[in-house]
């Protein structure tokens, strides 16, 4: 038998306190695992444990112990503990029951952390955050002062102080909330032994004389007499500091002041809005301020690292691919919650994981890419030249001719030292459903291709999802867009919702995105295309209404209509994608195409291939649908399918219907 005694450097342990297991506790179940042992003492530090097994070499337990350490804690076990590893023999105690005594005393005085290590152990935790330097400076700025107002007995110089977070939704801010009240607790801030309990409030800007007192609920929080860290969201009262009854509010809550700590929070937004609020709020309380921007993609991706790694997953680098795919997708539809939708994503690729390992029979912990592929729709594992992409679309020659030309022409200018950057923003001019998002993907794949853009990616956004909600976050917003789009393709549809025939108003963003936009499109002009795409008619008045975007935006594509030809071509192009079709089918589809109103697929609403997948949706879901009501097993599209779909009224052309209806689902 060996026993083997084993002490950790106290300051390494303490640093691995907020881990879900500690170094000790991964030795002993690995021992306890591995052989049949007894521990003779543990505790958060150090043990003592006998290995029973026979035949066991020093050497042997020696190289596991390291083993371990290294593989679970990336550590060098020589740097971070001491340990000895010798032969036992068991020793006959009188006293064996005080002993042990005596030593589950000693394990639980071990438990005890004195301040400093409590201090230790809660800025590890915010050390580790991914961004938020302003807060950690915050933080750091609290563990200098702390000793002096302490010792000069000045606490309530701590107490007075309020706090204003400018943060977007997702960016962690109730773990910052948390861990702040974790520190100020651990380095004796705030008049309690207990922890401040975080209470997070929204104050709706509800108004008197409609019922109801938005500040009620926060008003009774004040009133308590035990230290709370009270959070409230003021984001719907930006532009209402100095109105009577929030003035009114401030008063009130100078009676908490010095027993509560008091925590406003608005979204991110610009310096000078933040300024105003603080001048506002400063009127009543001594406040500071932190600014945390948004997490950019190199921060999203480090976030799901952490995330996966922290739950015992190894990942290959080439899942990254595929999870910046769908962090593309997350964020094009204009609703993105950092962390949390992170968080969902990582979710996704555990269950992945572990249904791929059920229906192989293995029971690994490495995430591969195959396993995951399913997780964004977007992503192509069989990625394609861009010019052969464009040789094999329907109807778009001139298109992509032009873009042909577009390209040679870009790539002379950024060789030709002595001409300046080019700006290589374009305008996508044309009716709906005439391919603009197709190409501009297509264009995206094809400047990487060329080594002009460095990512290739496409993020698409319509017009008025640049704009805030609140004065000032108009602006963050639109350049944090932007900066996820540096070195790929930014894609603005009915971008001339920033713009309306009445011109901007006081409560309208446009105006603030559209600055915003050009003056990135400027100083980035060859690092992202910002691709603005709509009505022909529309783009036009947009471009008159700032002469400073039309003259970044020198590239010009038009789309016109498809034909009923080429209509007919992309649906057949679709069926044969995935199905397989029965006699008389493709006659039926032919003639349905053919009898088209020129009048109507000349119109400005016709919504051309949109109307075109609509249809074959339609088609093939009557299909499934018979299909299931027969059990047929393969799925075969007939004429009947076709017929019954075109025969609905979204299809119909041999009657009267408002044109703006055709076409849309």
């Amino acid at each position: 038998m060996k026993k083997i005694t084993l002490a950790f450097d106290r300051a390494w342990i303490l640093s691995k306190r907020g881990e879900s297991v500690l170094p000790v506790q991964a030795l002993l179940n690995f021992f306890g695992e591995a052989y049949d042992v007894a521990v003779l003492r543990s505790s958060i530090t150090d043990f003592e444990l006998v290995v029973k097994n026979d035949g066991i070499s020093e050497k042997e337990i020696s190289k596991k112990i390291s083993e371990v350490i290294k593989d679970v804690f990336s550590a060098d076990l020589k740097e971070v503990a001491e340990y000895t590893v010798t032969d036992y023999v068991p020793e006959v105690k009188e006293d064996a029951e005080e002993d042990a005594k005596a030593d589950s005393e000693k394990e639980k005085a071990d438990f005890v952390l004195n301040d400093s290590e409590k201090v230790s152990i809660v800025l590890n935790k915010i050390n580790g955050l991914i961004g938020a330097e302003e807060f950690k400076a915050l933080c750091e700025e609290c563990v200098k002062v702390a000793p002096r107002l302490k010792q000069n007995k000045v606490l309530d110089a701590f107490t007075h102080r309020c706090y204003l977070f400018s943060m977007n939704a997702g960016s962690g801010y109730s773990t910052y909330l948390k861990y702040f009240s974790e520190l100020i607790s651990a380095l004796g801030l705030v008049p309690t032994d207990k922890l401040p309990v975080v209470e997070e409030k929204l104050l709706p800007a509800t108004v008197k004389d409609r019922g109801g007192n938005p500040f009620e609920s926060v008003i009774t929080l004040i009133k308590q007499k035990t230290p709370i860290l009270i959070s409230i969201d003021v984001s719907e009262w930006m532009t209402k500091i100095s109105e009577r009854d929030f003035r009114d509010f401030l008063e009130e809550l100078e009676n908490g002041i010095g027993n509560h700590i008091f925590v406003f929070k608005i979204p991110f937004v610009e310096k000078t809005v933040l300024s105003n609020i603080m001048s506002g709020l400063g009127d009543f309380v001594f406040i500071r301020d932190v600014s945390v921007a948004p997490f950019d993609s190199s921060e999203l991706r480090a976030l799901a690292e952490s995330g996966l790694n922290d739950r015992g997953y190894i990942v290959d680098e080439d899942v990254w691919s595929v999870f910046d795919a769908r962090l593309v997708e997350e964020k094009n539809d204009g609703r993105f919650y950092g962390f949390n939708t992170v968080n969902k994503i990582i979710c996704e690729m555990i269950y992945r994981k572990h249904l791929d390992n059920a229906f192989n029979d293995v029971d690994d912990m490495q995430i591969k890419k195959n396993e995951i592929l399913g997780l964004s729709t977007t992503y192509d594992k069989d990625v394609k030249d861009g010019f052969d992409v464009l040789r094999e679309l329907v109807g778009v020659e001139a298109v992509a001719e032009r873009v042909r030309e577009i390209v040679g022409q870009i790539e002379v200018a950024l060789k030709n030292k002595s001409v300046d950057s080019p700006c290589i923003h374009m305008r996508f001019v044309g009716n709906p459903g005439t391919g603009k998002t197709t190409i501009a993907r297509v264009i995206g794949a094809i400047l990487k291709e060329k080594g002009i853009l460095r990512n290739g990616s496409f993020f698409e956004y319509s017009g008025r999802d640049l704009c805030g909600r609140y004065v000032g976050e108009t602006s963050p917003k639109t350049a944090a867009i932007c900066r996820d789009a540096y070195g790929s393709v930014l894609f603005i549809d009915e971008a001339y919702a920033l713009y309306s025939d009445k011109g901007y108003s006081s409560v309208d963003y446009g105006k603030e995105a559209i600055d915003t936009l050009i003056a990135e499109m400027e100083n980035h002009r060859s690092d992202f295309v910002v691709i603005m795409a709509g009505y022909p008619d529309e783009m036009k008045h947009l471009m008159k209404a700032n002469a400073g975007l039309e003259s970044r935006m020198p590239y010009v594509i038009e789309f016109p209509n498809y034909t009923k030809v080429q209509l007919f071509e992309i649906f057949m192009k679709m069926v044969n994608k995935s199905f397989d079709y029965a006699e008389g089918f493709e006659e039926v589809a032919k003639e349905y195409f053919n009898k088209l109103p020129e009048e109507l697929i000349s119109s400005k609403e016709f919504s051309n291939a949109r109307f075109v997948r609509n249809l074959f949706e339609r088609t093939w879901g009557k299909a499934a649908m018979r299909s299931q009501l027969d059990r047929v097993e393969k799925l075969t599209l007939s004429k009947e399918d076709f017929l019954l779909a075109s025969s609905e009224d979204e299809f119909k052309i041999n009657e009267k219907k408002p044109k703006n209806t055709l076409g849309f689902a």
